[in-house]
This record gives C-alpha cells, structure tokens and sequence, in this order.
C-alpha cells in the first residue's frame, strides 16, 4: 500500500502539517503509520476523503467536537452525516438571523438623531387585551397570559406545578412594565429579566426537572418591540393584511423539520410533537432565550398564544380572526372561542395588542 509524507499528504487535502498533527492528538484524523524511530507520520490515498471533509467542516465554523461525530457517521451512513452537518448549519443560521437583528438595532441606534430634520414625531402607543381560558378537557388552568402599557407575556406551564411555574415566570417579567428601560439596553434587560424568571421557575419547582414553562413576551419601547422565546407558544405579526409568526418553535418535531427529516405537513399529527427542547425548568440548567427586536407601525397587530390555539386553530383562521375589524378584547375571546370550538384541548391563552398612533403626539 502506497503511503504519503505527512508534506504529501497535507498538499493533497489542503491541510497543513500542523493542523494534521492537531487532528491526530484529537483522534480526528490518526495517520496510517508512525515510523516508530522517527516518529514520521504517513498517510494513504485513501484517507484523503476525511481529511477533505475535515478541512470543509472547519471551513464551515463546526466545532472539532461535532466534526468527530460527523466524521464517524460518515464512515458508517453519509445520509446521516449529512443530517447532522443540515442541523448543525440550521443552528448556525437561527444564531445568525438573531446577532443580524441586533447588529441593525444597533447601527439604527448610534446613527439616528432623534431630534434630526425629517424624524418622524409620531408617538405611538399599544391598544392591548388579554385572556387564558381552561379549555374543554383539561382540569385546570396552567397558562399565564399578561398584557401591560409596555410588557405582553404568555406563559404555558407543564408538570404537578406548571401553573405555579407559569405564573412566577410571568411574575418574574413584570417590573419591566413599570421601569423605565433604556432603549439601547431592552435586549439586555429582556435576557436579565428571563434569568430572573429561570430562578422564579426553580423556585416553585423545588428542583425538579418534571415541572417547567415556556415564556414568550414582548416589550415594548415606544417605537419597538423586543421579544424574547422559549418553548413553543408562539408570537405572530399581522401586518398589511399578511400574517408572519416571529417566533421558531423550540420542539423536537420542529427542529426535525428544520434538518429535513420531516415534512412541515407532517408535524402537526407526530407523536412528539408536544417534546420541548428548551423550556425554563425547575432543573438547573440554563436556557438561552431567542432575543429578537421588531420596528412597529402603525396598524401591526400582535398575537402572542399558547399552543392551545396554534395547535388546533389553523394559521389561516388565526389571520382571519385577527384581520377582522375588532377591538383586542372582542379579538382575543374570538381566538379563544375558535380554539374551544376545535375541541379546546388544552388550555389557551391569547394576548392580542395593536400598535395605534397616541392622541399626546408630539410637535402638536
């Protein structure tokens, strides 16, 4: 059998020598034979393959761990190497899509003079209403639903204590709606606040992993709305008469659609389509929230809900409901009806608010 120099063999897949000798101490990549007096590594043609796939994986940004895992499931089955190297990049783009919206805030923030010729004088303020219904079948009420001046919140909680649960998280958010936040600081406020809630959860969990809740909640800063998510309640923008959920669901059947393995179609009858892979928990573990900002206009309506109307009630008949020239009170008990009237499952929360222009505008 033919062998390469480790020189050869660094030219042929475009790997350095000293990136082979790293690859090697991390069993990434063992040459085919160390002479035994000089301690020369040699390669075969046959490795090439691997190497070049290391080389594109750490071209890609995959940590070294991931591209181990990779690399073994290439030797056995490439369909599911493939799979994995699709979910690692849906990752790397939810990452993305998130620090390109903070990194837009940012330069709008350190840019604008808000006292410039031409700025818009608008002020605009939230129209808002709130309602958490049981349902048909459960025996209790476990949701949270709050809607305030700045702060809208829907919390479902799961578990022996998931109402307690709920409740704290929500709890945990409501002092931002009477504190004044300044707006290069939301984001950071929103994160704080969702650490505060993390140990509100534990608190009432009494450490235990069995009881938790997800939290999605807006702020808002006069001009903005941040979000911040964890779970699967969801938050929707109806805006033009067009309908745009703002949130990604945090499941096991999601992130399978994510990484292809499943049809959109396909996910709403799967049987782990309730499995969360994030949620605050009465465990000890940490969960990094999805933290996003959205401009407001005049005329956005905003729904934030819990999974006991997004599961039954069709998008569709939730842009109807919210099309409709109603206020956020007669709005919400119309999408809680709908759900109840899909069988009402589950319980359901609704939070409805509408972004008006305010009757104090300023120049006037």
């Amino acid at each position: 059998m033919a062998m390469l120099t480790i020189g050869a063999f660094a030219k042929a897949c475009r790997l350095s020598p000293k990136a082979l000798r790293l690859y090697d101490e991390l069993d990434l990549l063992r040459p085919a034979r160390v002479d035994p007096g000089t301690g020369y590594r040699y390669y075969t043609a046959g490795q090439l393959e691997q190497a070049r796939l290391v080389a594109w994986l750490r071209r890609l940004g995959m940590p070294l761990a991931e591209i181990r895992r990779v690399c073994l499931l290439h030797d056995r089955d490439s369909t599911a190497a493939a799979r994995e190297i699709r979910a690692y990049w849906a990752r790397v783009e939810a990452e993305t899509a998130v620090r390109r919206d903070l990194a837009a805030f940012l330069v709008d923030h350190l840019t604008t003079d808000p006292r410039g010729p031409g700025k818009d004088t608008t002020m605009l303020e939230l129209r808002y209403s709130a309602h958490s219904d049981t349902g048909r079948v459960r025996p209790a009420n476990q949701d949270t639903a709050y809607a305030g001046t700045r702060l809208l919140a829907v919390a479902d909680g799961y578990g022996p204590g998931g109402a307690p649960a709920s409740s704290a998280a929500v709890e945990a958010l409501r002092f931002l709606d009477t504190d004044e936040v300044p707006a290069g600081g939301v984001l950071n406020a929103l994160e704080d606040a969702v650490r505060g809630a993390e140990q509100a959860v534990r608190d009432v969990a009494g450490g235990s992993d069995d009881i938790g809740t997800t939290l999605t909640a807006l702020l808002w800063t006069g001009s903005r709305l941040a979000l911040v998510h964890i779970g699967d309640s969801r938050a929707y923008l109806l805006r033009d008469g067009e309908l745009f959920r703002i949130t990604h669901d945090h499941t096991m059947v999601q992130s399978m659609v994510d990484e292809g393995r499943l049809a959109p179609e396909e996910a709403a009858t799967h049987p782990q389509r309730a499995l969360l892979l994030k949620a605050l928990t009465g465990g000890g573990t940490s969960t990094a929230p999805d933290l996003r900002l959205h401009d407001a206009r005049p005329g956005d309506r905003y729904l934030l809900c819990s999974d006991g109307l997004s599961a039954v009630v069709p998008e569709q008949r939730v842009g109807e409901l919210l099309a409709a020239p109603a206020a956020p009170d007669e709005t919400v008990r119309a999408l809680v009806g709908a759900a109840n009237e899909a069988g009402g499952p589950d319980n359901v929360s609704c939070v409805v608010a509408d972004v008006v222009e305010s009757a104090d505008r300023a120049g006037v």
